[in-house]
């Protein structure tokens, strides 16, 4: 049995792993979600497998993922699981190497333990509260940039749409991975200085790179410069802002 949350997020993540590897580049069906975009045979498989297994080995914790339906029993949990099975399903039934599997534990609120693992790219993340995070087994650090202007910052388009932004957008970098959980561990690594978007955001897009950013050394608010918090009746975030500190507190002040 795993000794603690994140050596079973870990082992769990992998198993993940295996189960949409078989998947990955085949034929598959694929279904439509309207807004909230495609789901394929795989997301659902994955989702099977880690609330089975996740949930048998910590009964008394709530259960949050993109693809299982929402129950109330989830609030008056402790601890919860907050899943997204395939993060980046889009890259994923294209075939491409951009997609995550990103499982967090939260209490109260808060998550004190992420794995974000990328297994095409062979990348695993790791998070523990208050014990700093690592990419495959070496600690990480995050950028500390002294200023915004011309800084690296991952973000869709719409991200820098001049209606968010006060006096304008700012004179950043931009560039875009398919995978959220994936652009927040880019920045907890040190790859880019930032990442930022606007718009509400679900629960399992963030939880568990939230937390490998801030145990990097950066900082991670909503758009209000809030710090998130988890397992919420809405299972959303008010947008989501991660990087160094400098370089996260300008973007705030820049908001319009």
């Amino acid at each position: 049995m795993p000794a603690s949350d994140l050596d079973l997020l870990e082992e769990t993540a992998r198993e993940a792993g295996e189960i949409a590897s078989r998947f990955w580049r085949g034929d598959q069906q694929v279904w439509d979600k309207g807004k909230e975009g495609p789901v394929s045979e795989a997301d659902l498989a994955v989702d099977r497998h880690l609330r089975e297994r996740l949930l048998n080995m910590r009964p008394d914790y709530g259960w949050v993922s993109e693809e299982t339906e929402d129950t109330p029993a989830r609030l008056s949990a402790k601890r919860v699981f907050i899943i997204d099975p395939i993060d980046g399903t889009r890259s994923f039934i294209a075939g491409e190497h951009t997609w995550a599997h990103s499982l967090a534990v939260a209490e109260d609120g808060r998550v004190v333990a992420a794995c974000v693992f990328l297994p095409v790219r062979g990348k695993t993340y790791l998070a523990a509260a208050g014990a700093g995070a690592t990419l495959n087994g070496a600690p990480i650090a995050a950028l500390q940039r002294d200023r915004l202007e011309g800084a690296s910052l991952l973000s869709s388009r719409v991200g820098l749409s001049p209606k968010y932004w006060s006096g304008g957008p700012p004179d950043v970098k931009r560039h875009f991975r398919s995978s959220f959980a994936y652009r927040l561990a880019l920045v907890a690594e040190g790859s880019f200085d930032a990442s930022l978007t606007l718009r509400p955001t679900w629960e399992w897009d963030v939880a568990a790179g939230a937390l490998i950013v801030t145990e990097s050394g950066a900082r991670v608010s909503d758009r209000n410069g809030r710090s998130p918090k988890f397992n919420s009746g809405s299972r959303q975030v008010n947008g989501v802002i991660a990087g160094g500190l400098v370089v996260h507190g300008e973007l705030l002040k820049r908001l319009a």
